[in-house]
């Protein structure tokens, strides 16, 4: 049954018995606490219980200045960790998988920058090869279309009856009748075969023709397209990553600088009147011109080759 006396009707032992009471409970709550927070191990209600009130300035042993506590510590047990040591062993492991992330990616990395590398390599190679192969190649013999055993003449004197008989079949004779006298076609100038560009150090051959396999040999000149000194565009082409790189510092081009473009022996003076970057698909710049230019071009930028770098340069005269 509930003890329903007044404060006033209690005697001073139960006061002193119940401020006890009070503060274990108190304490119990405190202690309850801070083991929901892990700051306290293990919380033993029993020797709270059953621990004897102590007295003024000495334990319950009787030795001065010793307290006996109802919390009992013990070590952490490893099978079962605390709260707080949760979240640290879910970083370390989350810093194990960055680490091995970015080594990961290190090594790809590695792997892309060998096998440009070769690439490169092989390509250049190929150039050498190439440019080894074209010195090589025999000047082709022109053959006659038609063929004949003797050369084309009479055996007969003139003054005989009849004449001189043709000594060729009559199905041949029209191929060896005197032609009509030809003009003297004026000499113009042939295509172009080598560059100069002293502010980029470039000195290369130029080929005919723009395909892959030209351009491993040189500068490829467009079919087409104006030889040099003529009025009409003359474009030229070249890698800047591969096949030697002769394009490669195109883009040092200044507005004013000069380039020189061999045809044999005659050469034809060229100064960068224009530098555009464009689009692939922008064939605009192929296109005829009313002056004599000379347009220059090549990939950018370097080994990424998504745009065209393009120099255009007028005759100087």
């Amino acid at each position: 049954m509930a003890d329903r006396r007044t404060v006033d009707e209690l005697s001073l032992e139960e006061l002193e018995q119940l401020l006890i009471i009070k503060r274990r409970e108190a304490r119990m709550q405190r202690l309850h606490q801070l083991a929901t927070q892990g700051r306290v191990v293990e919380v033993n209600p029993l020797a709270l219980e059953q621990a004897p009130a102590p007295t003024p300035g000495r334990g319950a042993a009787g030795h001065p200045g010793r307290r006996f506590s109802a919390v009992q510590m013990r070590p952490l047990d490893a099978a079962a960790p605390s709260p707080a040591s949760a979240p640290s062993r879910g970083r370390r492991l989350r810093d194990h998988i960055l680490l091995g992330i970015e080594i990961l990616a290190l090594a790809g990395l590695l792997f892309v920058f060998i096998s440009t590398y070769e690439t490169l390599r092989t390509l250049n190679q190929e150039v050498t090869t190439a440019r080894a192969a074209g010195q090589e190649v025999p000047v082709p013999t022109p053959t006659p279309l038609v063929h004949f055993e003797r050369l084309p003449g009479g055996h007969t004197p003139p003054n005989q009856l009849g004449g001189t008989a043709p000594d060729v079949p009559l199905h041949l004779q029209q191929w060896v009748q005197p032609a009509p006298p030809q003009p003297v076609p004026t000499p113009s100038v042939g295509k172009p075969t080598r560059i100069v560009i002293p502010a980029i150090g470039v000195d290369a051959p130029i080929v005919e023709g723009v395909t892959w396999e030209d351009l491993k040999k040189g500068v490829g000149h467009l079919p087409g397209s104006a030889h040099p000194g003529q009025r009409g565009n003359m474009y030229l082409a070249a890698h800047n990553d591969i096949f030697g790189e002769i394009f490669r510092d195109l883009e040092k081009l200044e507005l004013g600088d000069e380039f020189t473009v061999y045809s044999g022996s005659q050469q034809f003076r060229y100064k960068v009147t224009a530098k555009r970057i464009i689009d692939p698909t922008d064939v605009s710049v192929m296109l005829p011109s009313t002056k004599p230019i000379a347009t220059l071009q090549t990939c950018y930028p370097y080994l990424v080759d998504t745009h065209r770098l393009v120099v255009i340069g007028e005759l100087v005269e």
